[in-house]
């Protein structure tokens, strides 16, 4: 079983905390994270045991996997959607969960296929993304 690690920011998420309180408890030695480089990690079990839940159960995590097939795509709308779809999967993580997004583009067909594995939540608002590149 891999260990799973937080941002300061998805942990205080997940606490309904601001980050400088996490923050805070980290210096304070109230919660343990590892330091990488300038920022710390917080471990999902130190998270769990901070907040007073050790049951893996408590926590239950829900995937979603989808894929937009997109006909005649232009070179303008291609790059749109990497470049939105893909900043907002490298920028903040709303719900603390990794998001994966993969841009599949058939330059012959004039097609594209996008990927999209996240929290429902956050493929939800990556589909909405979507469909604002595709109004626009």
């Amino acid at each position: 079983m891999t260990a799973e690690f937080l941002t300061v920011e998805a942990a205080a998420h997940l606490l309904q905390l601001h980050p400088k309180t996490v923050l805070r408890f980290i210096r304070e030695g109230r919660l343990r994270a590892t330091k990488v480089g300038k920022q710390y990690r917080v471990m999902r079990s130190d998270l769990n045991t901070f907040a007073g839940s050790n049951s893996p159960n408590d926590v239950r995590e829900a995937r979603a996997t989808s894929i937009v097939d997109i006909a005649d795509v232009d070179p303008a709308l291609l790059q749109r959607l990497s470049a939105i779809l893909l900043g907002a999967a490298k920028g903040k993580e709303p719900s603390g969960a990794p998001i994966s997004v993969d841009i599949a583009h058939d330059p012959e067909g004039r097609s594209v296929k996008v990927i999209l594995i996240a929290s429902p939540a956050d493929a939800a608002m990556l589909l909405k993304l979507v469909s604002a590149c595709l109004e626009a």
